[in-house]
C-alpha cells in the first residue's frame, strides 16, 4: 500500500514538472486582455485596441509554444487555423507577424508600440506586461 502510495505521488510530482505555463505579453501600456479580445487581435478580425494598432506576433507554426497559444488560447488545431487563413488570403488578410524566437519577441514588444506576443512564463521579464497566463 505504502509502495502504491509512493508511486501516485511521484507521477503527481512528474506531471507538475512537465506542465509549463505560458502568457501573452505586451508593453507597459495595455490593460489585460480576455481571451475573445486575445483571439480576435491574432485572428485579425481587429487591428486596433481603442485609437491604439495592434501588431500580433507568433512563433513559427510547429513550435510548441505556438501549439498550446493555438490550442488553449485561441481553441483551434494547426490544421484548422491553416484553413482558416487560407481563407483570409483570398480576402486580402495577412496572418500574424512570424518570429523566430521567444527573446526575438520580447525584443520586438520593447521597441514596437502596439506589439502583442506569446512566451513561457519563466522567459518573461520585468520590462514585459503580462495580459493573460495559460497551462498546458
Amino acid at each position: 500500500m505504502k509502495l502504491l502510495i509512493l508511486l501516485c505521488m511521484s507521477t503527481l510530482v512528474i506531471l507538475q514538472l512537465q506542465a509549463k505555463d505560458y502568457a501573452v505579453v505586451t508593453n507597459k501600456n495595455f490593460n489585460t486582455l480576455s481571451v475573445g479580445q486575445i483571439k480576435a487581435l491574432f485572428l485579425k478580425k481587429t487591428s486596433f485596441l481603442g485609437n491604439k494598432s495592434i501588431v500580433p506576433l507568433n512563433l513559427s507554426s510547429r513550435n510548441a509554444v505556438r501549439l498550446s497559444f493555438e490550442k488553449k488560447v485561441l481553441h483551434m488545431s494547426f490544421s484548422r487555423l491553416k484553413s482558416y487563413w487560407t481563407k483570409q488570403h483570398y480576402l486580402g488578410h495577412r496572418p500574424p507577424i512570424s518570429m523566430k524566437s521567444q527573446e526575438s519577441i520580447g525584443v520586438f514588444i520593447k521597441k514596437v508600440d502596439g506589439a502583442i506576443g506569446y512566451m513561457e512564463l519563466k522567459k518573461v521579464d520585468s520590462s514585459l506586461k503580462i495580459v493573460y497566463k495559460w497551462s498546458d
